[in-house]
């Protein structure tokens, strides 16, 4: 007979794994980080102002996969430490546009080691970290459509 609940055992949930793996490098990161004196989320907002150098909230959050209610507060506590600057954008004063300064810009080095001392932490090869990160990819765009 089969057991009717075999779909709630634990092992048997994707979100899980992908739950507890999250988890894990987050702690993983957070020594790291906080050397920065950054979190998690206010490292991924830093990563793409590094690359943009300049966006508005709305394709940084778009980039993140994060509401604007998540991202204003981590943008108000990146510009109390000096990292970001915040302005009305002039030819639309409903959308936020968010500058990296100076210091900002100075912290991308700083944070130069965190990927590579990250990726020593898990024993992927590289086809599996591309297997792993085009699947990860995969569920979010899909996701992202159905907005």
């Amino acid at each position: 007979m089969k057991d009717k609940y075999v779909s709630l055992r634990l092992r048997n949930q994707l979100c899980f794994p992908l739950y507890a793996v999250s988890n894990m490098i987050t702690r993983k990161y957070k020594p790291l980080l906080d050397t920065l004196d950054l979190t998690y989320t206010q490292y991924i907002v830093m990563m793409v102002l590094w690359e943009e150098k300049q966006v508005n909230e709305k394709l940084l959050c778009e980039a993140l996969y994060l509401k604007s209610n998540t991202v204003t507060p981590l943008l108000k506590k990146l510009e109390d430490k000096g990292y970001i600057k915040k302005e009305k954008d002039k030819e639309d004063e409903r959308n936020l546009v968010i500058t990296l300064t100076e210091s900002g810009e100075k912290l991308q080095n700083e944070a130069l080691c965190v990927p590579e001392t990250i990726s020593k932490e898990f024993h992927l090869t590289p086809d599996e970290a591309t297997s792993l990160y085009t699947v990860l990819y995969k569920m979010l765009d899909e996701e992202r459509t159905k907005d």
